[in-house]
């Protein structure tokens, strides 16, 4: 079966790019809204990372019907960020925070996690997650489509600190202990996966 994309529904671009592109890391991202009293959680799978020279990550906000998600708003208005990486224990908190609030509501207040405030930021992090990536925003970049329309804002973050659990870091070898994060990713639809077997393949040299 082949499909031309420009002859498609952005509907269907998405589920094929959303099916085919598996599994996605979760971006569990918290900002602080530009009168410092609340509080926005969200998460997105449209994320990786772009270099570790600087330290960049990306996330892509979708617009809903051209109207700037909260997420996107406040990091460029604030400067700042926090990505957390989701483990499976709070996962269905996660999904919690999907659901469309205004922008004065917070969506942590429909889970039970927990935020804590961080050195040097004005943007809470949320206790629960082993892995935290404390961002500043580098760029935020609006995507266009056919007819001009921006449809989504690919926000550009570096990393200015790092928060391991230590229950997930080797400090000896500062590494990731991937089988003690749990961590969950994104497929389709309303679908997520576990991380599976793990198995090495040598890079030639």
């Amino acid at each position: 079966m082949q499909f031309d994309a420009d002859k498609i529904s952005p509907k269907q671009n998405y589920k094929f790019l959303s099916g085919s592109i598996i599994p996605r890391p979760i971006a569990f991202v918290t900002t602080l809204s530009v009168d410092g009293n609340t509080v926005n959680a969200a998460p997105f799978s449209f994320f990786n990372v772009v270099s570790s020279d600087p330290p960049l990550v990306s996330i892509a906000v979708q617009r809903a019907d051209g109207v700037r998600k909260d997420t996107s708003r406040n990091a460029e208005q604030n400067g700042e960020l926090i990505i957390h990486i989701v483990s499976e224990s709070f996962v269905s908190d996660m999904n919690e925070t999907a659901a469309r609030l205004n922008s004065d509501e917070s969506e942590l207040d429909r889970t039970s996690l927990h935020l804590e405030r961080v050195n040097g930021f004005a943007t809470p992090q949320i206790k629960e997650a082993k892995i935290k990536l404390l961002a500043s925003l580098e760029k935020s970049i609006e995507i266009h489509n056919d007819a001009g329309v921006v449809t989504a804002d690919l926000l550009l973050a570096r990393v200015l600190r790092y928060d391991f659990s230590s229950d997930v870091f080797d400090e000896e070898k500062e590494y990731i202990l991937p089988e003690f994060l749990d961590v969950v990713s994104r497929l389709s639809g309303n679908d997520y996966a576990r991380l599976g077997e793990r198995y090495t393949i040598r890079r030639p040299d």
